[in-house]
C-alpha cells in the first residue's frame, strides 16, 4: 500500500491519537505515527502542539523515521524555538553517529534550523563535519556554512568557519571542492568587499583538476568560479581555455553556457594573431549550434545568449545562417529571436539567402512574425548596402499584396531607407501615396506623414495629402499629431505661398485646441520662429538630417561588457544588469571583461569602429525602452573641458542632454553658455512657467543669504564601486540657488580625466546648470572639491521615494552609476511667505483628508528659536498665537514646482516633543516636508 492513506484522514481528534501513537513503545507504530504527522503538516494543518513528542522519536537507529522527524523539526523550529533547543543534544549525538548519512543528516538539518538561539550549540558539531573523514559529509557540512552565515555571519567568521572553507578547495574530493566554491560563492555575493576567493594561478590549478571527475552541477560551480578570476598574462588565459573547452562538449546546457561564459570572458586576453584564437572560435560555434536543437525553452535561453555573443563576436557564429531559419512549428517567441540574430549575421556573402528567407516569412499567417519579417528586410538594407535595392524590391512586392499589415510595416521601413540614402529611392513615393487611405496604425500614419512632409517638393499634391489628414486631427495619436504639425511647417517652408491657411490651421490646434503640453510647446516654437525669423526656421527645420546607423538596437557596449560576464544566469535572458532587476540587501557587483593585453586589441572595443563602419564614425546605440537606466548609459559627452575657467568657458549642450532634446535644440541654440562663476545662477530654480525669458536669466531674484541648513557629506558611491573613484557630496541652498558640493577622490593607480555628470529625470526637475568641471587630472589619492549649480527646469518624471536621485558621473575610465537621496528643504523657495487672508482661505480649501499629522520628539527649542532656524531654510511663520498655553506657530513654503505647503506647529513650553500638522494640495510631499522640519530642527 503506498503513502497516499496518510492523506485521506480527516477524523476528528486527531492529535490527542497521534500523541498516544508518537509515545507508544512498538517502532513501527511509531513511524506510522510520524508519517501521519508529516501528511498533515504538509497539507496545512497545525501540528505544532506536538512537537515534544515528535522530538522524542529522534533517538533512534532508523534512518527513515530520522528523515521524518528532521523534516518536521525543520519546519516548527522557528515557531518553537524553545522546544527546538531539545533536540540539539541528538544533533551533536548524531554528527558522531558511526553511520556518515546520519552524521550528514544531521548537518544538513542544522543548517536549515534558522533559530539563533541554537546556532551557537552547533558551531562544534560542524567544526568536526568540516573536517570528517567521509567526504559526503564534507560536502554537506561546506553547504551548512553558507546557511550558517546567513543566520549569522558574524558567528561564522569568529569561528574560523571561513578559513576552513577555503582549506577545503584543496579536498582531494572534486565533490567537497564543488560545494566548498559553491558556499564561498554564496557568501561572498551578500558581502562583495570581501575577498573571500583568493584566487591564484595554484588554486586555480586545483578548480581545474576537480572539473574533470565532479556531477555537472559541480562543474557549474567551479565554472562561475573560474569566470571571477582575472589571468596574470594571456599565456595563463590560454591555458585555462584549453583546459575548460572540453566541457563545451557536455550534455548539460547550462555547463556549456557557463565554459563559454569562461571562455569569452579570457579570449579578451588572447591576440587575435594567434593560431589558437581561431582554433577556439572555430570551437564555440558548434555547441551553440547543438543547444538549437533542444525544446523550445531551452532554445529561448540559448538564442538570448547567442544574441549577446553574435554581438560582442559575430564572427563565431558567422558561417552557421542557416540554423537561425525559422521552422514552421516554432513557438512565436524562438521565432522572433532567430530573427534577430539573422539580421545580426547579415552581410554580403549571405544576404541572397536571408532575403529569400525573410520574404518567404512574410507571408505567414502569423501577423506579429509577418510584422517583425517586413521590418527585417529594412534592416538589412539599412546594414548590407549592396543589398538595399534588391531589399527596395521585395517590399514593392509586398505592397504590392495590398494586405492591410503588410503595406503599413513596409512604408515604416521604407521610411527608415530614405533616411540612411537620401534621393535614391525616391521613385516609389507615387506607389507608397497610392496606399494612404489603408493606412490606420499611428506608426505607419506618422511614417507616410514624415515622407509626403520631407519630399514635399516632389510631391504635387502634399498640400491636399496632409490636409486630408488634418480633418481628423484631434482623433488622431500624439505621434501622428507631431509628424503632421512638422510635416505642414516643411511644407510651408518649400511652398509658402500656396500652404499659408494650412499652416495657420495646423499651428491653431496645436496651441489653443490641444491639452498635450508636447504637441502645444512644438506648435509654440514653430510659431515663434516663423513670426519672427524664416530664415533661422528654415535652418531648423529643415536641415539636413544626419543618416541613420547600421545597428539602433545593440546593446550599448559597457552593459554588453557586462551581460557577457553573466552569460547562463537571468541577466542574459533578460539582457539587463541584475542590479536592475534583483531586490534586497545582497550587493550586486557589477562585473566587467579583463583588460585586454597589448597584444590583444580587439575591434569589437569601444574605442575603435564596428567593422564596416567608415573611420570615425561611431555607431549610435539606442537604450531599449522602458531600461529605467536607458538614459544615462549612453554617454556620449564629446571631448572634456579643457582651457579657461567657467567663467568664460562654452559648453557644447547638444553633446550632454541626454535625457531628450530640451529647449536649446527647439529653438536653434547650439550652444549653452555657462554663467560667470561669480553670478552662480539664482533663478534657475524659479518655478516653471516663468516664461522662455527667464530660464537664462541669471541675475534677478538674488535673495538675502540664506542660511539653510546643511548636511555633512556622506559617500554616495564607494570606491569598490567604481574603479577606486569615490564621490561623497551633499546637497546646498545658498542665496537662492541650490547646489551640489562633490569632494571627488582617485582611489586608483591611475589618472582621471575627462569628468560629466549627468541626472535622470526626476521628480522636481534637479538637472546640473553647468558642466562638471575638473580642471586638472585627477591624480591618484588626490582629491578635489567642486561645486556643481543645479537647475530645476529639467525633465520631470514621479520617482519612487520622491527625493531619489539617480545620477551618471563619466570619465576616462568608464560611466558609473548611483543614487542619493535629497534633503526637500533645498527645494523650497525665498518667496514662500504668504499672506494671512490668503493663508487661511488656501487651509480652508485644501480637503481635510489631505491633512497630515506629525510629531516631532526631542527638540528642546522655544517658539522664537524655532520659528528663526526655519526661517533661515525658507519656511516662514505667517502668524503666532498662544492658545492654553501653547504657543501655536502657522507657517507656509513654497516649492520650487509651484507647489504650497501649510503647516501648524503645536509647542508645550517645557515639553520637547512638538505636534505637526501639514496641509497641501499634493499629500504625497507631507512626510518629506515632515522629514525637512525634523533635519533642520534637530541639527
Amino acid at each position: 500500500m503506498t503513502d497516499s492513506k496518510y492523506f485521506t484522514t480527516t477524523k476528528k481528534g486527531e492529535i490527542f491519537e497521534l500523541k498516544a501513537e508518537l509515545n507508544s513503545d512498538k517502532k513501527e507504530k511509531k513511524k506510522e505515527a510520524v508519517k501521519k504527522v508529516i501528511a498533515s503538516m504538509t497539507v496545512g494543518k497545525d501540528v505544532s502542539a506536538l512537537f515534544p513528542d515528535v522530538v522524542n522519536c529522534m533517538q533512534t537507529d532508523n534512518l527513515e523515521l530520522k528523515k521524518l522527524v528532521y523534516l518536521y523539526l525543520m519546519n516548527y523550529a522557528k515557531s518553537q524555538p524553545d522546544m527546538a533547543i531539545m533536540a540539539v543534544n541528538t544533533f551533536v549525538k548524531d554528527c558522531e553517529d558511526p553511520n556518515p548519512l546520519i552524521r550528514a543528516l544531521a548537518v544538513r538539518t542544522m543548517g536549515c534550523i534558522r533559530v539563533d538561539k541554537i546556532t551557537e550549540y552547533l558551531c562544534e558539531p560542524l567544526r568536526k563535519c568540516l573536517k570528517d573523514e567521509d567526504p559526503y559529509v564534507r560536502k554537506t557540512a561546506a553547504v551548512c556554512v553558507a546557511k550558517l552565515h546567513d543566520i549569522n555571519a558574524q558567528l561564522v567568521e569568529d569561528q574560523g568557519f571561513l578559513d576552513t572553507l577555503k582549506d577545503l578547495i584543496s579536498d582531494s574530493n572534486p565533490m567537497v571542492v564543488a560545494n566548498a566554491v559553491a558556499a564561498l560563492s554564496e557568501i561572498a555575493e551578500s558581502h562583495p568587499s570581501s575577498n573571500l576567493l583568493d584566487l591564484n594561478p595554484q588554486s586555480i590549478n586545483k578548480l581545474l583538476t576537480a572539473l574533470n571527475e565532479c556531477t555537472e552541477w559541480g562543474q557549474i560551480f567551479i565554472l562561475d568560479c573560474l569566470a571571477s578570476y582575472t589571468p596574470k598574462d594571456d599565456r595563463e588565459a590560454q591555458s585555462i581555455c584549453e583546459r575548460v573547452t572540453p566541457r563545451l562538449s557536455h550534455a548539460n546546457s547550462a555547463v556549456v553556457l557557463s565554459a563559454v561564459k569562461v571562455l569569452m570572458k579570457f579570449m579578451e586576453m588572447l591576440s587575435k594573431d594567434l593560431d589558437y584564437y581561431g582554433t577556439l572560435l572555430k570551437k564555440l560555434a558548434p555547441p551553440l549550434v547543438t543547444l538549437l536543437s533542444a525544446e523550445p525553452e531551452l532554445q529561448y535561453v540559448a538564442l538570448r545568449n547567442i544574441n549577446l555573443i553574435v554581438q560582442k563576436r559575430p564572427e563565431i557564429l558567422k558561417h552557421e545562417m542557416k540554423v537561425f531559419f525559422v521552422k514552421y512549428n516554432d513557438p512565436i517567441y524562438v521565432k522572433l529571436e532567430k530573427l534577430d540574430i539573422m539580421i545580426r549575421l547579415a552581410s554580403q556573402a549571405n544576404i541572397a539567402q536571408v532575403l529569400a528567407e525573410l520574404k518567404e516569412y512574410a507571408t505567414e499567417v502569423d501577423v506579429d512574425f509577418v510584422r517583425k519579417a517586413v521590418r527585417a528586410i529594412g534592416r538589412c538594407a539599412i546594414k548590407v548596402e549592396q543589398s538595399a535595392e534588391r531589399c527596395v524590391s521585395t517590399l514593392l512586392d509586398l505592397i504590392q499584396t495590398k494586405v492591410n499589415y503588410v503595406v503599413q510595416e513596409a512604408i515604416v521601413v521604407i521610411k527608415d531607407i530614405f533616411r540612411k540614402y537620401p534621393n535614391k529611392y525616391e521613385s516609389v513615393i507615387a506607389t507608397l501615396c497610392e496606399n494612404l487611405d489603408s493606412l490606420d496604425e499611428p506608426e505607419a500614419r506618422a511614417a507616410m506623414i514624415w515622407i509626403v512632409g520631407e519630399y514635399a517638393e516632389r510631391i504635387d499634391n502634399a498640400d491636399e495629402l496632409l490636409e486630408s489628414f488634418l480633418e481628423g486631427f484631434h482623433d488622431e495619436s500624439t505621434q501622428v499629431q507631431l509628424q503632421l504639425l512638422t510635416a505642414i511647417v516643411k511644407l510651408f517652408l518649400k511652398k509658402p505661398t500656396e500652404t499659408q491657411e494650412l499652416v495657420q490651421q495646423v499651428l491653431s490646434l496645436a496651441t489653443q485646441d490641444s491639452d498635450n503640453p508636447d504637441l502645444r510647446d512644438r506648435g509654440y516654437i514653430y510659431w515663434r520662429l516663423l513670426s519672427t525669423d524664416p530664415v533661422a526656421a528654415k535652418e531648423v527645420v529643415l536641415a539636413e538630417k544626419p543618416l541613420i546607423s547600421e545597428e539602433t538596437d545593440l546593446i550599448e557596449p559597457t552593459l554588453l561588457d557586462e551581460l557577457i560576464c553573466y552569460i547562463g544566469t537571468l541577466a542574459s535572458v533578460y539582457h539587463k544588469p541584475p542590479s536592475a532587476f534583483v531586490e534586497g540587501g545582497r550587493g550586486v557587483v557589477h562585473k566587467s571583461l579583463p583588460p585586454r593585453t597589448a597584444s590583444s586589441e580587439s575591434t569589437e572595443s569601444p574605442e575603435t569602429a564596428p567593422a564596416g563602419a567608415p573611420p570615425g564614425e561611431q555607431l549610435d546605440v539606442v537604450p531599449t525602452q522602458g531600461d529605467l537606466l536607458g538614459d544615462l548609459l549612453n554617454l556620449d559627452l564629446g571631448p572634456p573641458v579643457s582651457g579657461p575657467p567657467l567663467a568664460t568657458s562654452t559648453v557644447q549642450m547638444g553633446a550632454v542632454d541626454l535625457l531628450g532634446g530640451g529647449l536649446d535644440s527647439l529653438i536653434g541654440a547650439p550652444n549653452f553658455v555657462a554663467p560667470p562663476a561669480a553670478a552662480v545662477p539664482a533663478n534657475l530654480g524659479a518655478p516653471m512657467g516663468s516664461g522662455l525669458s527667464d530660464l537664462f536669466d541669471l541675475t534677478s531674484g538674488v535673495g538675502t543669504l540664506s542660511g539653510s541648513y546643511v548636511a555633512p557629506k556622506a559617500v554616495w558611491l564607494p570606491a569598490m564601486k567604481a574603479k577606486g573613484l569615490e564621490i561623497s557630496g551633499t546637497f546646498t541652498r545658498q542665496a537662492g540657488s541650490i547646489s551640489m558640493d562633490l569632494q571627488l577622490t582617485n582611489k586608483a593607480l591611475q589618472v582621471m580625466t575627462d569628468f560629466a555628470i549627468q541626472f535622470n529625470r526626476n521628480s522636481f526637475g534637479l538637472a546640473p546648470a553647468a558642466p562638471l568641471q575638473v580642471h586638472a587630472p585627477l591624480s591618484p589619492t588626490q582629491t578635489v572639491e567642486i561645486s556643481l549649480p543645479l537647475r530645476t527646469a529639467g525633465s520631470v518624471m514621479k520617482t519612487e521615494p520622491l527625493n531619489n536621485l539617480q545620477v551618471a558621473v563619466k570619465n576616462n575610465i568608464d560611466v558609473f552609476y548611483f543614487s542619493t537621496l535629497y534633503p526637500l528643504h533645498i527645494l523650497f523657495v525665498e518667496d514662500g511667505k504668504m499672506d494671512r487672508q490668503m493663508f487661511l482661505a488656501t487651509w480652508k480649501d485644501i480637503p481635510n483628508e489631505n491633512e497630515a499629522q506629525f510629531q516631532i520628539r526631542d527638540c528642546p527649542l522655544n517658539a522664537e528659536a524655532v520659528s528663526s532656524r526655519l526661517q533661515s531654510s525658507n519656511i516662514f511663520t505667517v502668524a503666532r498665537r498662544n492658545v492654553e498655553g501653547q504657543d501655536m506657530l502657522y507657517q507656509s513654503l513654497k516649492l520650487t514646482n509651484g507647489i504650497w505647503v501649510l503647516a501648524e506647529l503645536r509647542i508645550q513650553p517645557g515639553n520637547p516633543s512638538f505636534m505637526l500638522s501639514l496641509k497641501c494640495r499634493a499629500p504625497e510631499v507631507s512626510q518629506h516636508v515632515y522629514q525637512a522640519y525634523e533635519t533642520i530642527l534637530k541639527n
